[in-house]
């Protein structure tokens, strides 16, 4: 049995292959709420939201949920989960401090990638690339 929930594998295919990060938003959604809300699940949610606002126009709460995902995820180790969340942080980072000067300086959204550092996680990865979820399906 693999240490990864079948959510989170499908949230880093929707970040990473779909770039579609409302899809993003709805399977980390109910697996933070069936961990017991836990705050690193949180954060993640909160970045891909935060690209998501953006991609709709929608820069203020875009920065609110940079902010409160990278407030979320500072306390943990910089390899976590089978990803390099140092990465995603430092990335992160630089958008919402471009997204801070938006007015002065206007830039397209752009995807993030989250870095996957585990073999065993990357084969699930690639399992679901060759099966891909039916929509909103997560069950």
């Amino acid at each position: 049995m693999s240490e990864y929930d079948r959510l989170y594998v499908a949230f880093l295919y929707y970040f990473n292959d779909q770039r579609d990060y409302f899809e993003c938003h709805e399977v980390m959604e109910e697996l933070w709420l069936e961990e017991g809300r836990n705050p690193l699940y949180q954060g993640l949610l909160q970045i891909a939201v935060g690209l998501y606002h953006h991609l709709n126009g929608n820069p203020s709460g875009s920065i609110k949920l940079f902010r409160a995902g990278l407030d979320k995820l500072a306390p943990y180790p910089v390899h976590t989960l089978g990803i390099d969340l140092g990465l995603l942080v430092k990335d992160s980072e630089v958008y919402l401090g471009k997204l801070l000067r938006l007015k002065e300086e206007p830039f397209l959204p752009y995807d993030l990638d989250i870095r996957i550092l585990d073999e065993e996680l990357e084969d699930l990865l690639e399992d679901l690339r060759l099966d891909p979820p039916a929509g909103s399906d997560h069950d």
